[in-house]
């Protein structure tokens, strides 16, 4: 695959990610914010570019079992490790100094498997919103909800129709039982925005916009991935609009860049 060919899914991460860095930068918020999700950029973009996709069965399976197991991963243990705000919702894995969200880290990879195996796609994106509804991750939820509707338009399967089905009623269940205080920087970052400046929320806005279309239109993937990982984005913006959850790329937090950056570079799985 020619390297221009791959440069659509590196602008659809830098540039809701430069924009809020700068936003960031511009608002005052702690100086390693920007820093740390440039540098996840930074870490992932050389994949994105010269990536590849596991090409064998096992490594695919191999790769499935991981991003559910990092999904389940905050429920086995401690949950003052795995709760920032010290509630009972468990999301975040330690990583050193950092908390990683796992559902955006792991729901992408995921999403892309799902999209290019018809026989898995359903178990795999149900597997998936089962972990997030243990969490719970109303987020997660409905971004693999969406990600099925996706899928859904593209296959006509009915099975992975069922699953966005179960999926919005789950998330629903999910969103009254996992609510917690927005942080600055990580959520509600539009609307914080609009209060330093409404052309600061515009441009953040535009950029999450931007990053769909070419999700959606300009990646080097079959119609079924583009639409997965598309859904996929869309719900983790919308539901970072609507509620206090920490909103994709321009909000402080490296896994969604990280998760994102990791799909993007899984190129030319063969389908089944």
């Amino acid at each position: 695959m020619p390297l221009r060919d791959r440069f659509p899914a590196l602008l659809a991460l830098a540039i809701p990610v430069v924009a809020g860095a700068l936003y960031m930068a511009l608002a005052g918020a702690p100086s390693h914010y920007p820093l740390v999700n440039l540098a996840a950029l930074a870490l992932v973009g050389p994949w994105i570019l010269f990536g590849r996709g596991p090409h064998t069965a096992t490594s695919r399976h191999l790769l499935a079992i991981a991003c559910v197991m990092l999904l389940l991963a905050p429920l086995a243990i401690s949950p003052a490790l795995t709760s920032i705000t010290g509630d009972s919702v468990r999301r975040w894995f330690p990583l050193g100094p950092l908390a990683v969200h796992t559902g955006m880290l792991a729901t992408p990879a995921l999403g892309m498997l799902a999209a290019r195996n018809r026989t898995l796609a359903a178990p795999l994106l149900l597997a998936g919103i089962g972990a997030a509804f243990l969490q719970p991750d109303a987020a997660t939820g409905f971004a693999l909800t969406l990600a099925a509707v996706g899928l859904h338009h593209v296959t006509k399967d009915w099975k992975v129709g069922l699953v966005a089905i179960v999926g919005f009623v789950a998330s629903l269940m999910m969103a009254m039982r996992g609510e917690l205080l927005p942080q600055p920087f990580v959520e509600r970052v539009v609307v914080e925005a609009a209060g330093v400046s409404p052309f600061l929320a515009l441009a953040l806005g535009l950029s999450l916009v931007a990053a769909f279309v070419l999700v959606l239109l300009a990646l080097p993937f079959d119609r079924a991935k583009r639409f997965t990982l598309a859904g996929l984005l869309f719900g983790f913006g919308i539901t970072a609009m609507m509620s206090s959850y920490p909103a994709p790329l321009i909000g402080y937090g490296a896994a969604p860049i990280l998760g994102f950056g990791i799909a993007f570079g899984l190129h030319r799985i063969p389908q089944r």
